[in-house]
């Protein structure tokens, strides 16, 4: 019956990447997943083909709002790249093989590069509100391994983790930050499974365990992308401070909005990270 499932996932992702080949001639390496605060980037796109989570065999639908669910496959500045307009997440109740599995697909796409996009918390002292940062490393808080279950054949299971983020990648995010004087922070990324925000308590243990923002996404799609042996560079937007870092109540609704306000800016360093990475692929 394992066997049978990941024969099954094996199929499902061979159709959903041969379904983005036949959208478009166009053969990016990298790919962009634009969580909360990030899709304005889209605009930055001169979009070739748009494919719809919906119409790609396997793929989740996200429910949340600001996720939009689609494939775009375009030039930016005049470099070829794939975004991932919206994405499921765990707290939504799909399982981490679902969550992950658009990551899967993009391997087999051709995908080598990955840039994850999230918004977050932020529990370091100094950081506010529209600030950015570059992931360095992070904690799986989320009670659960992507790359648990049944053995992939072509997949290594015990997949080295002491540098998910690759320090080359976070180069160019520097350099594309300075280009446009926009300050970046680098640090550790927290995930939880969420949807509850924390609590103050778990807040300061967090920061104790070395956590310099907290989120509910990105650590699952890093850990598989470094299983399908792609690059990987995470990038938050601090919508907020986290529980008890401040004295406002959480909502998503205000995460929304501070990514929104947050938007052009975000738009301006992604399309800046790709024009650099263009350069230096």
């Amino acid at each position: 019956m394992a066997n049978s499932s990941r024969q099954v996932e094996a199929r499902l992702i061979r159709k959903a990447a041969a379904r983005l080949a036949r959208a478009s001639p166009l053969r990016p390496s990298l790919a962009v997943i634009l969580g909360s605060g990030f899709h304005m980037a889209a605009s930055r796109l001169e979009v070739l083909a748009e494919v719809p989570f919906a119409s790609l065999p396997g793929f989740p639908i996200p429910s949340v709002a600001g996720h939009a669910g689609r494939v775009l496959l375009g030039h930016c500045g005049g470099s070829p790249v794939c975004f991932l307009s919206g994405r499921a997440h765990f707290y939504e109740g799909h399982s981490l093989d679902t969550v992950t599995f658009p990551v899967r697909v993009l391997a087999a796409f051709g995908i080598r590069t990955l840039l994850i996009t999230n918004a977050a918390g932020g529990i370091y002292a100094r950081y506010r509100p529209g600030d950015f940062m570059c992931l360095r490393d992070h904690l799986n808080w989320m009670g659960a391994n992507p790359l648990r279950g049944p053995r992939r054949p072509d997949r290594e299971s015990f997949v080295d983790l002491s540098q998910v983020y690759e320090p080359r990648l976070n180069r160019i995010l520097a350099r594309a930050a300075r280009k446009l004087r926009i300050p970046l922070h680098t640090g550790v990324y927290l995930a939880v499974s969420g949807p509850s925000y924390e609590t103050p308590a778990e807040i300061r243990a967090f920061a104790g365990l070395g956590a310099d923002a907290v989120g509910m996404s990105t650590v699952p799609e890093a850990m598989v992308a470094r299983q399908c042996g792609m690059e990987v560079a995470g990038l938050s937007c601090i919508t907020n401070l986290a529980a008890g870092r401040g004295n406002a109540l959480l909502s998503h609704a205000d995460v929304l909005a501070a990514g929104a306000r947050a938007g052009e800016r975000a738009a301006a360093l992604l399309e800046q990270f790709v024009l650099h990475h263009a350069a230096r692929a």
